[in-house]
């Protein structure tokens, strides 16, 4: 009897790993890590990168361990996203690269397990404090390294992939490894600290700067998918702004014409798309990423159901994606949308399963922001605001960072509003025994 209640960790152990300071720590560790990868990769190489995620996903094991009495698991975790995760992890049984499939499955599921520790141990405004913490070293340390590299030395810096454009004004890539990975992430900061300004969350002029340190981040990574990104992302910002100030009488009629409008800007990019891709074609990212989507379409055909398997960022030199490398005379990692990766390599089955968690995730943060009067439900819309936007032409919602914030933000927005919720609420009363 006694071994059967015996606690699974030492009383001095689960206080330590069960405390807020230990999880306010081991939350700037995870973000770091989380952020840095590129840089780990090119310090430590992928076995120091593995060591840091299995090390960190231990640690937070064994927190939730210490803390399992205290946390709130109803409408954890989502239904679209334990589909997407099942088709992934059954994928594996017919990619043509099995033993590789397995591997990055696996890497997928370290950021998964992360992204909900993360979720169930902070707030939001805790995880908004971190996160500012994170990116304002990290912003800060590229834009060092960027003076360092294009004034002070004028060389680049091959090993972190700096090419030293300060003079210039630009692209940077910073410690991310290209102009897009930057530009997101200073859009993702730009989101944070504007929240933490917003809530008082840090000293006014400590605010300031971030948020000046972030907007000269985008704007310098020249990066023509952020710029899009930070246009819809400011537009989004000022109609929840809106919304959020009439009255909640006649906020519903509000969204929905806020829907309508989206709508119809929707369907008439898609009409006039040939002649906004001629425009956009000017540029060479662009003829690179209708030449690699247009190999994709025809390969899918040949799996068009499961696709060839989930493999996350592309080996390039394995089929099919060294085919389509060829085809297209490049050598990608990602087929530069999430959406065309995913019924890539998961088929329609895949490609249906992430848009409703990308979808769902979406709604429910944006309504949350609409009825919630603290600012920093805000947080989640946008940031689910800018990976959607940026998934068009990036893949990068689909693993490390971005993976692991659409978890945070899918996991928050469903904890607050779920149709589980409904269920309970029309579950009849216990009758009391006699």
């Amino acid at each position: 009897m006694d071994a059967a209640r015996r606690p699974v960790l030492p009383p001095a152990v689960a206080h330590l790993l069960g405390s807020a300071r230990f999880a306010a720590a081991l939350t700037l560790c995870i973000l770091g890590a989380a952020f840095s990868t590129h840089l780990l990769r090119a310090t430590m190489g992928w076995p120091g990168l593995l060591a840091i995620l299995v090390a960190l996903v231990a640690l937070a094991t064994l927190s939730l361990l210490a803390r399992r009495q205290a946390i709130d698991w109803y409408g954890l975790p989502p239904i679209t996203l334990l589909v997407f995760l099942g088709w992934t992890m059954i994928s594996v049984f017919w990619s043509t690269t099995t033993v590789l499939s397995g591997a990055k499955v696996l890497y997928l599921l370290l950021f998964t397990a992360l992204g909900v520790y993360l979720t169930l141990v902070r707030d939001t405004i805790q995880l908004v404090r971190g996160l500012g913490d994170v990116l304002r070293v990290l912003l800060g340390l590229s834009l060092a390294l960027e003076v360092l590299s294009g004034v002070l030395l004028d060389l680049p810096i091959a090993f972190l992939d700096i090419q030293g454009n300060l003079t210039s004004l630009g692209p940077l890539q910073g410690v991310f490894g290209s102009r897009n990975q930057l530009g997101l992430i200073a859009l993702i900061g730009l989101i944070t600290f504007s929240i933490e300004f917003m809530t008082r969350s840090v000293p006014r002029m400590q605010g300031a700067f971030s948020i000046g340190l972030a907007t000269l981040c985008v704007l310098l990574s020249g990066s023509p998918v952020t710029m899009g990104a930070f246009i819809v992302v400011g537009i989004a910002a000022l109609a929840l702004a809106g919304i959020r100030r009439v009255p909640s009488a006649t906020r519903m009629y509000w969204q929905l014409g806020l829907l309508t409008v989206v709508a119809i800007t929707a369907l008439v990019l898609w009409l006039t798309r040939s002649r906004i891709l001629e425009l956009l074609n000017a540029g060479s990212e662009f003829e690179v990423r209708i030449a690699v989507w247009r190999e994709i379409v025809r390969y899918s055909q040949m799996n068009t159901l499961q696709g060839w398997g989930w493999v996350g960022a592309w080996p390039p030199l394995e089929p099919p994606y060294i085919w389509i490398n060829l085809a297209t005379r490049g050598t990608q990692n990602s087929a530069l949308s999430a959406f065309y990766d995913v019924y890539f390599q998961l088929g329609i089955v895949g490609l249906i399963s992430f848009s409703a968690l990308i979808g769902f995730a979406l709604v429910r943060s944006w309504l949350l922001a609409s009825e919630k009067r603290s600012s920093v439900y805000v947080w989640p819309a946008l940031i689910v605001v800018a990976l959607t936007v940026t998934s068009f032409a990036e893949s990068t919602v689909l693993g490390e960072y971005g993976w692991m914030l659409l978890i945070v933000c899918a996991i928050k927005a469903s904890q607050s509003m779920s149709w589980r919720d409904a269920l309970r609420r029309h579950e009849p009363a216990p009758v009391p025994e006699e």
